[in-house]
């Protein structure tokens, strides 16, 4: 980490948003995750219901939700730019005693799309606690990270 600056931050220690007009528009894709995960039985129980729940499909109204989430993240995070965004997908596959939620979200633009996808997955997982708190409190979200980057001058990979 030689001599790296915050880039949200200017020389005064004022926030400030990253001046993005002299870079290139490249094509940007960004990946992230999230985990939500149950007691064994609400699980069980969840599973056995084909994840319907009184309000509806529960991994469908999460799905919605974090494309809407990702659509709306220079709403929600004050220094993101707005980005046309071409590509927001949600998968939400079941694992043990949880959910594993991926975002993946792509645009063609200046800056990245990496708070996209972790928007995304980060209101599809509160949208699985919403659905499901009736059953239980004793929900956890965790493992919300980056899992890749590509396009612009930086690429991550994890």
């Amino acid at each position: 980490m030689k001599d790296q600056k915050l880039s949200h931050v200017d020389s005064d220690g004022n926030a400030k948003m990253v001046d993005v007009s002299e870079k290139s528009v490249t094509k940007r894709t960004a990946t992230a995750q999230s985990v939500v995960t149950f007691p064994k039985a609400v699980f069980d129980q969840l599973s056995k219901d084909n994840f319907l729940g009184k309000k509806g499909s529960i991994i469908q109204t999460a799905i919605i939700a974090g494309t809407m989430a990702a659509k709306k993240t220079s709403d929600l995070i004050p220094l993101c730019h707005p980005l046309a965004l071409s590509k927001i997908q949600l998968d939400i596959a079941p694992g043990d005693h949880q959910l594993n939620i991926t975002a993946t979200v792509k645009c063609e633009g200046k800056t990245g799309v990496e708070m996209e996808a972790l928007t995304a997955a980060s209101v599809a997982a509160l949208t699985i606690y919403d659905m499901c708190k009736a059953l239980t409190h004793d929900i956890n979200i965790t493992e919300t990270k980056l899992m890749a980057k590509e396009g612009g001058k930086n690429a991550f990979n994890r």
